[in-house]
């Protein structure tokens, strides 16, 4: 079988070009929030580059994009990431997986190779979790459909339904759900998000398996009060009984988590919002990821009994809306060690490592064989405007890609 060669000019100018459709005046980073004008613009872009290529492009009932490549016979191989971002994120996350599986299939195509099963290229929706879970990945497994859909709201209490609408999606999302069995496996290419790569020197991170991830909105109520007259100890203070929690995170990890547990409080909101004024509701996100599920149940059970602990202590009503539980998921052993063989013979130094981050291809694991590469990611940021992977480490991951998307497919 001839070698498929990338074109990095190509690779890049795709991402330069995608990202350039996020770029809000005013605002770092690259803002293509899932179901945002700036998203969609993304995904009709995508399937303009797709046809561009010669591959059927459509997109599904929830937003996914396929570019398909109807050749030989069977399940296809399917390859991509994402493009949806966080607010303000950066450059690669996501967007590098869908644009190095696009130029995977062109780079097959000009090296001549006919794949014996049909490979298509896939962008899923809404990845980063704005409405909890991977709502794309998902669907296209069947984990969630409708009925999900239907109670699914952002942070800002936004119906789901409202924003396929709104993005001229179904409202239902109805229709998404893949057959499994014309699916083979799934390649995705990904910076790591961390710094592991670039402190080793490894060149190439080949992920053995992804931690889960539970994600929670807990809602503290007390009683907003004049902040003057208001006695300490007849408060009810909403504020005072999140602090507690986040003081607490220290001991629950302590206690309850594994060696890679994570805890993340990354959004607050206070009601009524005022200097003067008692908080009398506090809204916030809490993120947990464990690489073990009893670890993972430990964690959240921790989680709950400090809430409530925290909340008695300030005569507090509590409301915790579990939006999503991602279980830890191991990657399939065999594309693993695919993999690895393969960037050992391509000469790139190769490191088998866990992912502490959710990807597309945890889900689609608990169905279908998923094998995950990783880059480095300077300094390990990631979800802010500093991310960055050097071009020359771009380059051996999509090479990788590209001749892990021909073996599979031939």
């Amino acid at each position: 079988m001839s070698r498929p060669a990338i074109d990095l000019a190509r690779l890049r100018a795709d991402v330069e070009a995608v990202n350039d459709l996020g770029r809000v005046p005013g605002r770092p980073g690259v803002n293509r929030p899932s179901f945002s004008p700036e998203d969609m613009a993304g995904r009709r872009w995508l399937i303009g580059r797709m046809e561009a290529a010669g591959l059927d492009a459509r997109m599904d009932p929830v937003g996914n994009v396929f570019g398909r490549w109807s050749a030989g016979q069977g399940a296809a191989v399917l390859v991509g990431s994402h493009l949806d971002t966080v607010p303000d994120g950066g450059p690669f996350d996501g967007t590098l997986g869908v644009c190095a599986a696009l130029e995977a299939v062109r780079a097959m195509r000009d090296a001549g190779i006919t794949p014996a099963r049909p490979v298509e290229v896939v962008c899923t929706a809404d990845e980063e979790g704005r409405f909890g879970g991977m709502l794309g990945s998902q669907a296209i497994c069947g984990e969630v459909g409708p009925e999900w859909i239907a109670q699914a709201r952002d942070e800002t209490g936004r119906p789901l339904r409202q924003a396929l609408a709104e993005a001229g999606l179904p409202p239902s999302g109805e229709g998404a759900a893949r057959d499994l069995s014309d699916i083979a496996c799934f390649l995705e290419l990904h910076v790591e998000q961390g710094p592991v790569l670039e402190r080793t020197g490894d060149q190439i991170g080949v992920a053995e398996a992804v931690t889960g991830v539970f994600n929670w909105t807990v809602t503290l109520t007390g009683e907003a009060n004049h902040s003057g007259t208001t006695p300490m100890d007849m408060r009810r203070d909403a504020f005072r009984g999140m602090a507690d929690f986040g003081a607490a995170i220290p001991a629950i990890l302590s206690r309850a988590g594994g060696p890679d547990a994570r805890l993340t409080v990354g959004q607050v909101a206070l009601l009524p919002g005022f200097p003067h004024s008692v908080a009398g509701e506090a809204r916030f996100s809490i993120i947990g990821r464990d690489a073990e599920e009893p670890w993972m149940q430990a964690l959240a059970q921790a989680c709950e009994a400090e809430i409530a602990r925290a909340a008695d202590a300030h005569g507090l009503g509590v409301q915790i809306d579990r939006q999503s539980w991602l279980p830890p998921t191991r990657l399939n052993d065999a594309l693993v060690e695919r993999l690895t063989d393969l960037s050992a013979r391509a000469g790139f130094r190769t490191r088998r490592m866990p992912s502490g981050a959710g990807h597309d291809a945890q889900t689609f694991a608990r169905h279908v064989p998923a094998g995950l590469i990783f880059v480095p990611s300077v300094r390990g940021i990631s979800h802010a405007p500093e991310e960055w992977t050097e071009w020359p480490d771009i380059a051996r991951g999509a090479q990788l890609l590209a001749e892990a998307t021909a073996a599979l497919a031939s």
